[in-house]
C-alpha cells in the first residue's frame, strides 16, 4: 500500500510539473486563410461551417478551447492539428497546384459526405461542428462546383 500511495504521489508531481510545459501554439494569422476563400468563393453559409468546423485543424489559425491549457491534453490537440494540416493546410492553399486543389476539393467534400469529417473526438467538444444533412448538402454542393470548376481548368491549361 505504501508503494502506491508513493507511485501515486510520484505520478501527481510529474503531472504539476508538466503543466509549465506546452507545445507551440498554431498562432498564425487568419489572413493566411484570405486567398483560399477568394479562390474558392464559398457562400456564406459554408464559409461558416469551414470556420466551425474546418480551419481549427486545416489552417494555421486555431481558436484553442480552455482545456488546451491542461498537459497532456494541449499535446494531443496539438498532435491531431499537426495531423490535420498534413493532409490539408487552407493557409497553404495558394501553393498547391492546380492538380492537388482539385484533388483535396474531391476529398473534402467526400470526407464531409460520408460523414469522416469532422473528426467525432472535435464534435464531442464543439457541439457546433456537427453539421447537419442540410449543412452537409451545402459544402458537397459548393466542393463539387469549385472540384468542376478546377478540372475545367486543367482542361484549358
Amino acid at each position: 500500500m505504501k508503494i502506491l500511495k508513493k507511485v501515486g504521489l510520484v505520478l501527481l508531481l510529474i503531472l504539476i510539473i508538466a503543466q509549465f510545459f506546452d507545445p507551440k501554439k498554431n498562432d498564425g494569422n487568419l489572413a493566411s486563410l484570405d486567398a483560399f476563400i477568394a479562390e474558392t468563393n464559398p457562400p456564406e453559409d459554408v464559409l461558416q461551417i469551414l470556420k466551425t468546423t474546418c480551419f481549427d485543424c486545416h489552417s494555421s489559425k486555431t481558436t484553442y478551447p480552455w482545456y488546451n491549457n491542461i498537459t497532456p491534453v494541449n499535446y494531443w490537440l496539438e498532435e491531431h492539428i499537426e495531423d490535420g494540416k498534413k493532409h490539408l493546410d487552407f493557409s497553404k492553399w495558394s501553393s498547391y497546384s492546380l492538380k492537388r486543389k482539385e484533388h483535396k476539393m474531391d476529398e473534402l467534400y467526400e470526407e464531409v459526405e460520408e460523414r469522416e469529417m469532422p473528426l467525432n473526438s472535435y464534435t464531442w467538444t464543439h457541439a457546433e461542428a456537427n453539421l447537419t444533412q442540410e449543412q452537409i448538402d451545402a459544402v458537397v454542393t459548393w466542393g463539387k462546383k469549385v472540384q468542376a470548376d478546377y478540372k475545367q481548368q486543367m482542361v484549358s491549361k
